[in-house]
């Protein structure tokens, strides 16, 4: 299943995609999408229901989000070699972990803003995994089998604020709108080989980043597994897992974001993203 939000900011319900590409309104057989509400007994339960009897959403509405909320933001960094080496970092023994504030969490069309102060904001294509049950000390061989789905995150960052202004990463990648999720929740049924699908970010429509999540230093069932001996993962959770070569920060010269500057991002199998900017 394809699961989406459609709706006025705030005000947002759930529905999902029909065989012919239409959204049809889940409001009457389940929650919005947050914890157990992308819980992978709340999507069995879904993955039962008659799509075609559900009432089919007239027009083109905004699509938000495709989670309301998230319990945690988490994040993996360096987890392409080609990212380490354009940021002049080693590769990574072990997954790096950061969070991004949960109130970062934005709709896949809306508009990023650049926070004041801002010098260098960057943009970042990434696979994302949402945790469908509670996961502690997981093994690597059951890891999928604790993932209910998969969405595009664009893990928007300030670079100066990330690593010139002291302490954790986390102030450089927290600033509102800096999580676009979405468009769709895609249930894991529907990407068996989360290791080989391909990813890209145009800006202004000038191709960035191109790459394979087959370029992962570590992959989406180690990343749960590694996690998982060091907290409880929670159903609801996003995993940001990296971002492939190409940020802003890498290029010579480097370059950053700027009013009315556009990304998009696409996922194989996940959808598109499409953001403008603008200043907050």
């Amino acid at each position: 299943m394809k699961l989406l939000r459609y709706g006025p900011k705030a005000q947002e319900k759930p529905g999902c995609l029909d065989a012919d590409g239409n959204i049809r309104d889940l409001s009457a057989v389940t929650a919005d999408f947050f914890a157990e509400g992308v819980s992978l007994a709340t999507l069995e339960r879904l993955k039962e229901s008659d799509i075609t009897a559900l009432p089919l959403v007239e027009g083109s509405p905004r699509i938000g989000s495709c989670l309301a909320d998230v319990p945690n933001f988490h994040c993996v960094g360096l987890n392409y070699a080609k990212h380490a080496a354009e940021s002049n970092m080693e590769i990574p023994t072990e997954p790096i972990l950061f969070s991004k504030a949960t109130s970062a969490l934005s709709g896949p069309f809306d508009t990023v803003l650049i926070p004041r102060d801002s010098i260098k904001t960057d943009w970042e294509v990434e696979l994302g995994v949402v945790i469908g049950k509670a996961a502690s000390y997981v093994s690597e061989a059951d890891a999928l089998s604790y993932v209910s789905g998969y969405c595009i995150v664009n893990d928007v960052s300030e670079r100066e604020f990330q690593f010139e202004r002291g302490g954790q990463w986390v102030k450089g990648k927290s600033a509102p709108t800096f999580g676009p999720v979405g468009p769709y929740l895609v249930t894991a049924d529907e990407i068996p080989d989360p290791q080989n699908l391909n990813l890209s970010l145009r800006l202004n429509g000038e191709l960035l980043q191109d790459s394979s999540t087959s370029d992962m230093v570590f992959g989406v069932a180690e990343i749960v597994s590694y996690m998982s001996r060091f907290m409880e993962l929670r159903p609801g959770d996003i995993i940001a897992t990296g971002t492939p070569s190409g940020v802003g920060i890498g290029l010579k010269p480097q370059r950053f974001l700027k009013v009315g500057d556009e990304m998009e991002l696409q996922v194989e199998g996940l959808g598109a993203q499409k953001q403008t900017v603008a200043n907050a």
